[in-house]
């Protein structure tokens, strides 16, 4: 069973190591949190604003598998803005981000009453792309060479989900 729970203090140097695996790292945001007193402040942050920010821990049968993030980018138009998964190297290829990600989906939009989730995907990780569509997303564009990433230039691809979405 899979299954989403708000991150805590006891698993900042789990969060910290996955970040850092290798199979992990290279797709991960330019931005995100890589040390352990920035990733305990993202956890903190989650706990004390779960409505505008959240660090969700990903578990299949009670087991940490990953994780999942979001940050509210326009309370007036209520979008949220999906950022960091990662999936430990052991659990992937078996529907377990897709399975999440649903789950974060209706959190956001019935139960926190967002209207828009976005999110955005390095042009090179194709499996990020593939993942999007597979649940739900609708593809918006791309930011072209928006983000420096590993010394080279990076396309971002845009990608929107709307409440009425899930309720057609």
């Amino acid at each position: 069973m899979i299954a989403l729970r708000r991150a805590g203090a006891g698993d900042v140097e789990w969060l910290t190591a996955l970040y850092g695996d290798d199979d992990v790292e290279p797709f991960l945001g330019g931005g995100s949190a890589r040390d352990a007193a920035d990733v305990l402040a993202e956890v903190k942050r989650s706990r004390r604003e779960p409505e505008r920010f959240g660090r969700m821990i990903v578990e299949v049968d009670g087991e940490r598998a990953g994780m999942m993030g979001y940050r509210e980018v326009s309370d007036v138009h209520r979008i949220a803005q999906l950022e960091v998964l990662a999936v430990h190297p052991d659990f992937r290829r078996r529907g377990v981000a897709d399975e999440a990600a649903r789950l974060l989906q209706r959190h956001l939009l019935f139960e926190l009453g967002f209207h828009r989730l976005e999110l955005a995907c390095y042009g090179f990780n194709d499996a990020a792309l593939r993942h999007a569509e597979r649940v739900g997303f609708v593809r918006e564009g791309v930011k072209r060479r928006a983000y420096l990433r590993h010394g080279a230039w990076q396309d971002a691809v845009l990608f929107s989900l709307l409440r009425e979405d899930l309720e057609a």
